[in-house]
Protein backbone atom coordinates (compact mmCIF):
# COMPACT_ATOMS: atom_id res chain seq x y z
CA UNK A 1 0.00 0.00 0.00
CA UNK A 2 1.47 3.34 -1.00
CA UNK A 3 2.33 5.87 1.70
CA UNK A 4 -0.18 8.68 1.36
CA UNK A 5 2.51 11.17 2.27
CA UNK A 6 4.70 10.15 -0.66
CA UNK A 7 4.25 11.26 -4.18
CA UNK A 8 3.01 8.64 -6.64
CA UNK A 9 3.70 8.88 -10.36
CA UNK A 10 0.40 9.19 -12.15
CA UNK A 11 1.48 7.27 -15.26
CA UNK A 12 3.16 4.24 -13.66
CA UNK A 13 1.52 4.30 -10.25
CA UNK A 14 4.94 3.93 -8.62
CA UNK A 15 6.07 5.96 -5.64
CA UNK A 16 8.85 8.43 -6.28
CA UNK A 17 11.89 8.92 -4.09
CA UNK A 18 11.11 12.54 -3.35
CA UNK A 19 13.99 13.74 -5.49
CA UNK A 20 13.14 16.25 -8.16
CA UNK A 21 15.25 17.98 -10.83
CA UNK A 22 13.64 20.54 -13.08
CA UNK A 23 10.26 18.89 -12.60
CA UNK A 24 11.57 15.41 -13.24
CA UNK A 25 10.97 12.91 -10.44
CA UNK A 26 12.82 9.64 -9.74
CA UNK A 27 10.77 6.47 -9.51
CA UNK A 28 11.41 4.37 -6.44
CA UNK A 29 11.68 1.04 -8.29
CA UNK A 30 13.53 -1.83 -6.61
CA UNK A 31 16.99 -2.78 -7.97
CA UNK A 32 17.02 -5.70 -10.44
CA UNK A 33 17.55 -9.03 -8.74
CA UNK A 34 20.62 -9.88 -10.84
CA UNK A 35 22.23 -6.61 -9.74
CA UNK A 36 21.49 -7.25 -6.07
CA UNK A 37 22.88 -10.79 -6.26
CA UNK A 38 25.98 -9.53 -8.02
CA UNK A 39 26.48 -6.92 -5.32
CA UNK A 40 26.21 -9.55 -2.58
CA UNK A 41 28.65 -11.75 -4.50
CA UNK A 42 31.23 -8.95 -4.59
CA UNK A 43 30.90 -8.53 -0.83
CA UNK A 44 31.47 -12.26 -0.30
CA UNK A 45 34.42 -12.16 -2.73
CA UNK A 46 35.96 -9.19 -0.87
CA UNK A 47 35.70 -10.99 2.46
CA UNK A 48 37.27 -14.12 0.98
CA UNK A 49 40.06 -12.09 -0.62
CA UNK A 50 40.79 -10.31 2.67
CA UNK A 51 41.10 -13.68 4.40
CA UNK A 52 43.22 -15.32 1.68
CA UNK A 53 45.62 -12.48 0.80
CA UNK A 54 47.47 -9.72 2.68
CA UNK A 55 45.06 -6.85 2.93
CA UNK A 56 44.46 -5.21 6.32
CA UNK A 57 47.20 -2.78 7.42
CA UNK A 58 48.38 -3.17 11.00
CA UNK A 59 50.83 -1.06 13.02
CA UNK A 60 54.01 -2.55 11.52
CA UNK A 61 52.79 -4.77 8.69
CA UNK A 62 49.67 -6.02 6.93
CA UNK A 63 47.80 -9.24 7.65
CA UNK A 64 49.55 -12.06 5.77
CA UNK A 65 46.49 -13.99 4.62
CA UNK A 66 46.01 -17.74 4.83
CA UNK A 67 47.68 -18.32 1.42
CA UNK A 68 50.86 -16.51 2.51
CA UNK A 69 51.16 -14.72 -0.85
CA UNK A 70 53.63 -11.81 -1.16
CA UNK A 71 54.04 -9.69 -4.28
CA UNK A 72 57.46 -8.58 -3.03
CA UNK A 73 58.56 -12.18 -2.66
CA UNK A 74 57.29 -12.89 -6.17
CA UNK A 75 59.26 -9.95 -7.62
CA UNK A 76 62.36 -10.98 -5.68
CA UNK A 77 62.09 -14.50 -7.07
CA UNK A 78 61.71 -13.17 -10.62
CA UNK A 79 64.77 -10.93 -10.19
CA UNK A 80 66.78 -13.82 -8.80
CA UNK A 81 65.78 -15.98 -11.78
CA UNK A 82 66.70 -13.19 -14.19
CA UNK A 83 70.11 -12.72 -12.56
CA UNK A 84 70.71 -16.46 -12.67
CA UNK A 85 69.82 -16.50 -16.37
CA UNK A 86 72.18 -13.58 -17.03
CA UNK A 87 75.02 -14.97 -14.98
CA UNK A 88 76.10 -17.40 -17.66
CA UNK A 89 76.26 -14.72 -20.34
CA UNK A 90 78.03 -12.28 -18.03
CA UNK A 91 80.68 -14.86 -17.27
CA UNK A 92 81.13 -15.60 -20.96
CA UNK A 93 81.49 -11.90 -21.76
CA UNK A 94 84.06 -11.47 -19.00
CA UNK A 95 86.08 -14.39 -20.40
CA UNK A 96 85.74 -13.38 -24.07
CA UNK A 97 87.37 -10.78 -26.25
CA UNK A 98 85.27 -8.24 -28.12
CA UNK A 99 85.95 -10.18 -31.33
CA UNK A 100 84.69 -13.41 -29.73
CA UNK A 101 81.50 -11.66 -28.60
CA UNK A 102 80.91 -10.30 -32.09
CA UNK A 103 81.30 -13.79 -33.56
CA UNK A 104 78.67 -15.33 -31.24
CA UNK A 105 75.16 -14.18 -32.33
CA UNK A 106 73.54 -15.00 -28.98
CA UNK A 107 76.25 -13.36 -26.91
CA UNK A 108 76.39 -10.36 -29.25
CA UNK A 109 72.65 -9.79 -28.89
CA UNK A 110 72.91 -10.01 -25.11
CA UNK A 111 75.81 -7.50 -25.13
CA UNK A 112 73.87 -5.08 -27.33
CA UNK A 113 70.87 -5.14 -24.98
CA UNK A 114 73.05 -4.70 -21.91
CA UNK A 115 75.17 -2.02 -23.57
CA UNK A 116 72.08 -0.01 -24.55
CA UNK A 117 71.09 0.24 -20.87
CA UNK A 118 74.60 1.23 -19.81
CA UNK A 119 74.77 3.83 -22.58
CA UNK A 120 71.61 5.57 -21.35
CA UNK A 121 73.04 5.85 -17.84
CA UNK A 122 76.64 6.84 -18.61
CA UNK A 123 76.95 8.14 -22.18
CA UNK A 124 73.69 9.77 -23.25
CA UNK A 125 74.48 12.92 -21.26
CA UNK A 126 77.13 13.86 -23.87
CA UNK A 127 76.32 11.81 -26.96
CA UNK A 128 72.53 12.11 -26.67
CA UNK A 129 69.91 9.45 -26.01
CA UNK A 130 70.02 8.44 -29.67
CA UNK A 131 73.84 8.69 -29.82
CA UNK A 132 73.57 11.44 -32.47
CA UNK A 133 75.98 13.65 -30.55
CA UNK A 134 76.05 17.43 -30.73
CA UNK A 135 78.47 20.33 -30.98
CA UNK A 136 81.71 19.06 -29.48
CA UNK A 137 80.35 15.53 -29.00
CA UNK A 138 80.73 12.97 -31.82
CA UNK A 139 77.81 11.32 -33.57
CA UNK A 140 78.18 7.59 -32.98
CA UNK A 141 75.70 6.63 -35.69
CA UNK A 142 77.73 7.71 -38.70
CA UNK A 143 80.81 6.07 -40.18
CA UNK A 144 83.30 8.82 -39.30
CA UNK A 145 85.69 7.79 -36.53
CA UNK A 146 88.62 9.79 -35.20
CA UNK A 147 90.22 6.71 -33.68
CA UNK A 148 88.62 3.87 -35.64
CA UNK A 149 85.23 2.20 -35.71
CA UNK A 150 86.14 -1.46 -35.39
CA UNK A 151 84.84 -3.15 -32.22
CA UNK A 152 88.28 -3.44 -30.64
CA UNK A 153 89.07 0.20 -31.50
CA UNK A 154 85.80 1.37 -29.97
CA UNK A 155 86.61 -0.71 -26.89
CA UNK A 156 90.00 0.99 -26.59
CA UNK A 157 88.46 4.46 -26.80
CA UNK A 158 85.76 3.71 -24.24
CA UNK A 159 88.11 1.90 -21.87
CA UNK A 160 90.85 4.54 -21.76
CA UNK A 161 89.07 7.69 -22.87
CA UNK A 162 90.42 10.68 -24.75
CA UNK A 163 92.93 13.02 -23.08
CA UNK A 164 92.02 11.49 -19.73
CA UNK A 165 94.67 12.34 -17.18
CA UNK A 166 95.85 9.41 -15.13
CA UNK A 167 95.38 6.77 -17.84
CA UNK A 168 98.57 5.91 -19.67
CA UNK A 169 96.70 4.36 -22.60
CA UNK A 170 94.28 7.22 -23.20
CA UNK A 171 93.81 8.57 -26.71
CA UNK A 172 95.86 11.73 -27.19
CA UNK A 173 95.87 14.25 -30.01
CA UNK A 174 96.96 17.86 -29.87
CA UNK A 175 96.35 20.54 -32.46
CA UNK A 176 98.74 23.48 -32.15
CA UNK A 177 97.52 27.04 -31.83
CA UNK A 178 98.33 28.53 -35.23
CA UNK A 179 97.78 32.07 -34.03
CA UNK A 180 101.48 32.01 -33.07
CA UNK A 181 102.53 30.67 -36.48
CA UNK A 182 100.23 32.16 -39.12
CA UNK A 183 99.06 35.68 -39.75
CA UNK A 184 95.31 36.40 -39.65
CA UNK A 185 95.11 36.55 -43.47
CA UNK A 186 96.89 33.20 -43.68
CA UNK A 187 94.39 31.66 -41.28
CA UNK A 188 91.54 32.94 -43.44
CA UNK A 189 93.17 31.58 -46.58
CA UNK A 190 93.65 28.15 -45.02
CA UNK A 191 90.02 28.15 -43.86
CA UNK A 192 88.91 29.09 -47.37
CA UNK A 193 90.75 26.09 -48.78
CA UNK A 194 89.23 23.73 -46.20
CA UNK A 195 85.74 25.04 -46.94
CA UNK A 196 86.37 24.59 -50.68
CA UNK A 197 86.72 20.84 -50.14
CA UNK A 198 83.00 20.52 -49.45
CA UNK A 199 81.48 23.87 -50.42
CA UNK A 200 82.11 27.38 -51.67
CA UNK A 201 84.26 29.79 -49.65
CA UNK A 202 83.35 33.45 -49.30
CA UNK A 203 86.47 34.47 -51.23
CA UNK A 204 87.47 31.83 -53.82
CA UNK A 205 90.67 33.77 -54.56
CA UNK A 206 92.04 32.60 -51.21
CA UNK A 207 91.74 28.91 -52.07
CA UNK A 208 95.04 28.50 -53.93
CA UNK A 209 97.24 30.25 -51.35
CA UNK A 210 95.29 28.44 -48.66
CA UNK A 211 96.02 25.10 -50.31
CA UNK A 212 99.75 25.73 -50.05
CA UNK A 213 99.43 26.88 -46.45
CA UNK A 214 97.48 23.72 -45.67
CA UNK A 215 100.19 21.56 -47.27
CA UNK A 216 102.90 23.32 -45.27
CA UNK A 217 101.15 23.36 -41.88
CA UNK A 218 98.25 20.89 -41.74
CA UNK A 219 98.88 17.99 -44.11
CA UNK A 220 101.30 16.27 -41.72
CA UNK A 221 98.31 15.37 -39.49
CA UNK A 222 95.23 15.73 -41.69
CA UNK A 223 96.88 14.22 -44.77
CA UNK A 224 97.63 15.70 -48.18
CA UNK A 225 94.02 14.99 -49.20
CA UNK A 226 92.70 16.43 -45.91
CA UNK A 227 90.94 13.15 -45.12
CA UNK A 228 92.47 12.88 -41.69
CA UNK A 229 94.59 10.31 -39.89
CA UNK A 230 93.43 7.97 -37.16
CA UNK A 231 97.00 7.56 -36.01
CA UNK A 232 96.90 11.14 -34.75
CA UNK A 233 93.17 11.41 -34.12
CA UNK A 234 93.07 14.07 -36.84
CA UNK A 235 89.55 14.52 -38.31
CA UNK A 236 88.61 14.23 -41.94
CA UNK A 237 88.14 17.76 -43.27
CA UNK A 238 86.69 16.69 -46.62
CA UNK A 239 83.43 15.12 -45.44
CA UNK A 240 81.40 18.16 -44.28
CA UNK A 241 81.13 16.70 -40.75
CA UNK A 242 82.19 19.28 -38.18
CA UNK A 243 82.67 18.54 -34.50
CA UNK A 244 83.57 21.97 -33.12
CA UNK A 245 81.65 24.22 -35.49
CA UNK A 246 80.85 24.75 -39.18
CA UNK A 247 81.88 27.60 -41.48
CA UNK A 248 84.99 29.62 -42.24
CA UNK A 249 84.96 31.59 -39.01
CA UNK A 250 84.60 28.42 -36.92
CA UNK A 251 87.59 26.92 -38.78
CA UNK A 252 89.63 30.10 -38.21
CA UNK A 253 88.74 30.05 -34.51
CA UNK A 254 89.73 26.41 -34.18
CA UNK A 255 93.06 27.05 -35.91
CA UNK A 256 93.75 30.15 -33.86
CA UNK A 257 92.88 28.64 -30.46
CA UNK A 258 92.01 24.92 -30.69
CA UNK A 259 89.36 23.33 -28.51
CA UNK A 260 90.29 19.90 -27.22
CA UNK A 261 87.56 17.71 -25.80
CA UNK A 262 87.98 15.18 -23.01
CA UNK A 263 86.30 11.79 -22.65
CA UNK A 264 86.53 9.86 -19.37
CA UNK A 265 88.27 6.50 -19.18
CA UNK A 266 85.51 4.06 -18.30
CA UNK A 267 87.46 0.87 -17.64
CA UNK A 268 88.10 1.55 -13.95
CA UNK A 269 84.62 2.99 -13.45
CA UNK A 270 82.38 0.29 -14.86
CA UNK A 271 84.69 -2.68 -15.43
CA UNK A 272 85.94 -4.63 -18.42
CA UNK A 273 82.77 -6.70 -19.15
CA UNK A 274 80.57 -3.60 -19.23
CA UNK A 275 83.03 -1.75 -21.49
CA UNK A 276 82.82 -4.71 -23.88
CA UNK A 277 79.03 -4.50 -23.85
CA UNK A 278 79.21 -0.77 -24.60
CA UNK A 279 81.67 -1.32 -27.45
CA UNK A 280 79.42 -3.93 -29.06
CA UNK A 281 76.37 -1.69 -28.63
CA UNK A 282 78.05 1.37 -30.15
CA UNK A 283 79.29 -0.73 -33.04
CA UNK A 284 75.72 -1.95 -33.64
CA UNK A 285 74.37 1.58 -34.08
CA UNK A 286 75.18 1.46 -37.77
CA UNK A 287 78.46 3.32 -38.09
CA UNK A 288 80.69 0.52 -36.87
CA UNK A 289 83.25 -0.89 -39.25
Amino acid sequence: MADKHKHVDEVSGVETTGHEWDGIRELNNPMPRWWVYSFYATIIWAIGYAVAYPSWPMLTEATKGVLGYSSRAEVSAELANAKAAQAGNLERIAASTVEDIMADPELRQFAIAAGASVFKVNCAQCHGSGAAGGKGFPNLNDDEWLWGGKPEEIYQTIAHGVRHQGDGETRVSEMPAFADMLAPEELRATAAYVVSLTGTPSNPALVEPGKQLFADNCASCHGADAKGSREFGAPNLADAIWLKGEGEQAIVDQMRSPKHGVMPAWLQRIGDPVVKELAVFVHSLGGGE
